[in-house]
Parts: structure tokens; sequence; C-alpha cells
């Protein structure tokens, strides 16, 4: 068991007491460490809330402006945390406002616990005011769901919906509470799931899949490595740091994994996938063995699957089954924890290095280099370019800060160029590629990890479809960075439209209001940057903030983000221009 806080003890430790439903939530809330919750109140969720009034010294909730943004500010918080989030809605209309979020958390594993309201039990199916069947809408992206009925479920459904949350591959689990289950009595007493039966969340791993691993990773001439969330889930970042050394294997990352491995490694070669870097994607199919450890193999990453890694043997540590061949035909697959498969796996594998393998990274590198990267950096043409942005905001943060990026050209940008010197320092939406995330996302984490410099990067699409959040950052007096990179388009559709629609840009071209003056409107300091010279200045007022601030930064309009692989083509079939 974790590690008990005071408050965790009393709530964990109390004798039988008849108490009604609503308080049962809360204090099942307290005895799993919940000290914050975002959410809306509504009438089907009102006797929760009316506890958590009472509670308001042991747990803050946060009134977020909309739903959606609990979902995301939950999974803000712990993605930075490693702590489960929690959400909280109303039915009906609050419940579904939810799901994006929800689905968002289940295809990038993130524990999140989401409470909703219902209308009462002998007026469900009746289509009664704001009634809807949030159990069956939310079951296919949830990893667990329960509606309960009764008051006297309410502590064993909250702590299997904690355990279930957390333990294994992490996700997100909805608990439905009909309003009279909110108000019976009934004798409360709570203790922790330890165990589900039927639910096994880590696979036992066979030793032997270790030993053939180690003897093809011993046996390689090109290894390579390609690591995901995974690492960081399970903790195994001191884990993959040993491997990667002791064997001098080259190590890539999917932008979940980010950060697991500081950017400055120097066999930490690069991004995979579509916007990645040029080398780990152009010799994924030249090495012979590939490694990869806590990834799904997905779409973004693989490009056309066929003639992916042909010729490698694959090798994959993964903690869920139904990963594994899903996508790739894997030759040895390791299940189980990857943190414990990589303690177990070091002492086999032989201390080697591959300095000619090295080189053809390196010689890739430069002419990405020469290409995109020293043109998106250092750029002789007058307009501001994303990458400069990120450029600048690694020299003021030392490449400290938790990078908080929506879903865009902008993102892939933050995750090509931020440097990543600490773990969970790449928040974002990788799976559902959820436009609106950053915002609510990055209130989560500066709440989850104050000490932190928390940046949100948006850009000015993503940024509109949340910007209410700033009630909630000011409410909260929550100093978040806020930057967003306007190029006055949906700037990825719009690339995409240039390369592939000849440039035919239907309902690309954004409108934009004056971003300065509604930040201000929200009483948050904000500041417009158009030109190179004011850039650096800027950046430096914004960090050495004390409070939130915004800054808007305008871009190249018509810039593009390479390397790019197009979609259904080879990762070799990556375009520089």
């Amino acid at each position: 068991m974790d590690t008990l806080t005071a408050i965790q003890k009393q709530y964990l430790e109390q004798p039988k007491e008849c108490i009604s439903g609503s308080e049962a939530i809360v204090r099942c809330l307290l005895a799993e460490g919940v000290d914050v919750l975002y959410g809306y109140p509504g009438g089907a969720i009102m006797p929760v809330y009316d506890e958590l009034y009472k509670y308001e010294d042991k747990i803050n909730h946060v009134l977020t402006r909309h739903e959606q943004c609990a979902a995301h500010a939950a999974q803000g918080y712990a993605r930075i945390s490693g702590k489960v989030g929690v959400a909280i809605a109303t039915s009906g209309p609050g419940a579904t406002n939810l799901v994006t979020g929800i689905a968002d958390a289940q295809i990038d594993s993130t524990p999140i616990v989401c409470i909703t309201g219902q209308v009462p039990s002998h007026l469900l199916g009746s289509d009664a005011f704001q009634e809807t069947d949030i159990v069956g809408i939310s079951t296919p992206v949830t990893k667990w769901n329960h509606q309960v009925t009764k008051a006297s479920q309410i502590p064993e459904i909250i702590a299997r919906a904690f355990y279930i949350a957390k333990s294994g591959r992490p996700g997100p689990v909805l608990i439905d509470i009909t309003k009279d289950a909110q108000f019976e009595q009934f004798d409360f007493q709570y203790k922790k799931c330890t165990g589900v039966r039927s639910y096994v969340p880590v696979p036992k791993t066979d030793p032997s899949t270790i030993a053939d691993a180690a003897t093809l990773i011993n046996n390689a001439k090109k290894p390579l490595i390609i690591w995901g969330q995974g690492i960081i889930l399970s903790k195994a970042e001191v884990e993959l740091k040993a491997l990667v050394e002791k064997a001098g294997i080259p190590a890539a990352w999917t932008i979940m994994g980010a950060s697991a491995l500081p950017t400055s490694h120097p066999l930490n070669i690069g991004m995979v996938g579509m916007h990645g870097n040029y080398a780990p994607n152009i010799l994924t199919n030249d090495c012979d063995v590939l490694i990869a450890i806590g990834m799904r193999f997905d779409d973004r990453v693989t490009g056309k699957l066929d003639e992916y890694a042909k010729q490698a043997k694959i090798i994959h540590l993964e903690i869920d089954p139904a990963e594994v061949d899903k996508n790739i035909k894997t030759d040895v697959a390791v299940l189980g924890d990857a943190k414990q498969n990589l303690i177990e796996l070091l002492p086999q594998v032989d201390a080697n290095s591959h300095p000619e393998w090295l080189k053809k990274f390196k010689d890739l590198y430069e002419i990405e280099y020469n290409k995109v990267i020293k043109n998106d950096l250092y750029p002789t043409k007058e307009g501001l370019t994303m990458g400069e942005v990120l450029k600048e905001i690694n020299a003021q943060t030392k490449g400290e800060a938790a990078i908080v990026s929506d879903v865009g050209q902008h993102q892939m940008i933050a995750c090509r160029y931020a440097k990543f010197n600490v773990t969970k320092s790449n928040i974002t939406s990788g799976g559902l590629g959820t436009m609106g995330f950053a915002l609510p996302a990055a209130i989560g984490a500066k709440m989850a990890a104050p000490e932190r410099e928390v940046i949100a990067v948006i850009g000015d699409g993503g940024y509109q479809m949340t910007i209410q959040e700033l009630g909630t950052i000011f409410q909260n007096k929550l100093p978040v960075k806020i930057v967003v990179l306007n190029n006055e388009f949906l700037g990825m559709v719009r690339q995409w439209q240039q390369l592939f629609f000849e440039k035919r840009y239907a309902s690309t071209v954004m409108a934009n209001p004056n971003f300065v003056a509604i930040a201000k409107g929200y009483y948050i300091e904000a500041k417009k940057v158009t030109k190179r010279e004011g850039l650096a200045a800027a950046v430096k007022e914004m960090i050495d903030s004390d409070g939130p601030y915004f800054l808007e930064v305008c871009v190249e309009k018509e810039g593009n983000v390479f390397p790019m692989v197009p979609s259904g083509a080879s990762v070799s079939d990556i375009r520089l221009e």
C-alpha cells in the first residue's frame, strides 16, 4: 500500500457510522488521498456538493467552466503527479461533456476517476429531465464503469474504481450514482481495494522471454530502442537509462514517452513518428533488432504497417497483452511491468557500443539539421517561427519546465524542440488528439506540481475551444503561463491542404479576436509579440511573473512542420520539405 497521509488514515480507520451516501462519497475520496477534484455542479449531483462544502478545509473543489475541462484538468493532475485525478459532474449534459476527456484518458493510459450524478433510481429509463445512459455511452472509452443505486454500494465501488484506475495499465473509470443513493443513509466504513476477481493488472513474466530478449540484444549489430509512456508510468526512467548506457543502444521516443530520458543524453536520438526526427524514422527500417518498451506501435509511429521494420527482430516489453502483436508481429514478447522487467533484463545484457551504427544517426541528423532544424530555430526570414519561440522558452527555463501542449503544428514543434531534462515534462493529448486539451490540463498540472514552471503551448484554434478556462485560472490564482502561437490558421489541417489538396484552404482560415484584451478581461497579465526583437524580453517577463501570464506570439502564417511521413507512407518515405 502507498504511504498514507494522516487524513487517509483518519477515514480508513473510522468505525462504522450511519451517514448519507453523499457524505460517504466525500469520505471515500479523502481515504484515497484525494485533496483536489475538478467539476461542475448540477441538480443530480447537488447532495455531493453540499457535503463538499462541509469538507472544504480538507478537499479542494475547483470549479471549471466546462465539464470537459474538468476531465482534462484531472488528466493534467494525474500525468504530472502520478496519482489518480478526479472529476465530478451532474447527469445528462454534465456527464456527456466529460466523455471527450474520458476517451482521451483511455487511449493515453491516464488514471482518472469520474463521478457523475444520475436521476433517482425509480426514474431510470423514463427519459427524465437530464437523464442519459452515461454508463452505456462511456463503456467503450473507460477501463471500467459502474452505476450505483444503493448507498451501501458506494464504499466498495469507489475503492474498486481507484484500484482499477491506477493499477496495471492505468485508465479512466466512471461511477454513476443515482440521487436517491446520495441521500440514503447507511452504516459507512471504508476499506481500500487490493484486488478484483478475474482482473490481472500485471501479467506474470515468463523468465525465458527475458533471456531470449537479452540474447537478441547481445547479438545485435544495429539495435534500436523505441520507448513510450510505459517507462514513465512504471517509473522506469533509471532502468531505461541504465540499459541504454550499458548496451550502447540509440534510443528514440514516442511523444507520450518524451522526457523519460533527458533530451541532452548522447544516446537519445529523438522522436519517432509522423513529424519525428529523420534519423530514427529512416533507420527503423535498417536496424536488426528493435526493442519497443511501453509503447503500442500506433499508426502515427509505424506509418505503413507492411513496410515497418520488416528486416528487424522485434522485442516488445509491454504490460497490456492486448497490445502485443496487435499491429506489429513480435519475435519476443516480454509481458509485465516495464521497471521490473528491465531490472531483470539488465544483468543479462552485455556491455557494448555501436560506434558505426551511431554514426549513421549522426550523419542523418546533420542532413535534418541543415534542411529543417536550422531554419526552424535560426530563421533568416522576417516572420517568427514556432521553433524559435520554443528555443527561447528552453533558454529561459533551462529545460526544466513542464510543457503542456495542445494539438496541431505547435504540438509537434513543442515535442520536437522543447528540452526535457526532467521526467513528466511533456503533457499532451497523444492518441485522441484533442484540441482544447492544453489549457485545462495545465491547470491540473500546476496544481499537482506548484513548484514547477508549467507552460501551456497552444495554437490559436485549440485555444478558443477551451478559452473560458481563463476564468478558472483567475478564480484560483494559478500562475499558469500560456503561450499562444498564432498563425491565423488551423495550421496542421492547412499544411495538409497545402501539400495534398492543392492549397484549397477550406474552412481553415481563422478570424481571431483580441486575445490580449480577453486575457486582461480575466485580470491576467498579457502581451503580444509580432517581431523577433521583442521575443526574448516578452518570454522573460512571462517567466518572471508571479501570477498567470498570457503571451501571444504571431508566427508565420504558412509555416510547415517537417520532417513529415505522409499518411499511409512508410517511415522510410519521410519528407524533409
